[in-house]
């Protein structure tokens, strides 16, 4: 059977917003209830923005804040299984290794929690709701790996 094929694109929210809208929309709106004034937050346009495409469709997207925060990771429902999410987490990690970050950030929502943690990162802590769903901070220190 033929390897699937996946791409991560990096870019500006004016090159890669539409697609990654999109996405959002289906994953933190429809799916999990995000009110749109939580999910648009107004900060993409300080971001920088990854989408990944599976044999050509966008199906997955992240956002890398200035302060080396990591949010909005967002694959679609059918696309999961396939990799997507830990492509497009290495990639933001990669980016923010090349802006010199010392480490990276994120809140992960709870049932999330091992997929970070097959990439390094760690809880710390308590538990807490954002957008009414329970999630908890992790870190992942970057040193020179």
């Amino acid at each position: 059977m033929p390897r699937e094929t996946v791409e991560i694109h990096e870019g500006s929210w004016d090159q890669l917003g539409a697609a990654a809208t999109a996405i959002r929309r289906i994953v933190f709106i429809e799916e999990q209830g995000v009110s749109q004034q939580e999910e648009w937050d107004g900060r993409d346009g300080e971001c920088q923005h990854f989408l990944a495409l599976l044999e050509g469709q966008p199906v997955g997207t992240a956002r890398l804040l200035p302060d080396a925060h990591i949010g909005r990771v967002a694959v679609l429902a059918q696309a999961r299984g396939h990799g997507i999410g830990g492509a497009l987490m290495r990639a933001v990690i990669e980016a923010a290794r090349r802006r010199g970050h010392a480490a990276v950030a994120l809140a992960s929502q709870t049932h999330a929690l091992e997929f970070y943690a097959r990439l390094g990162f760690e809880a710390h802590g308590p538990e807490f709701l954002d957008a009414g769903i329970p999630h908890r901070n992790m870190q992942l220190l970057l040193g020179d790996r």
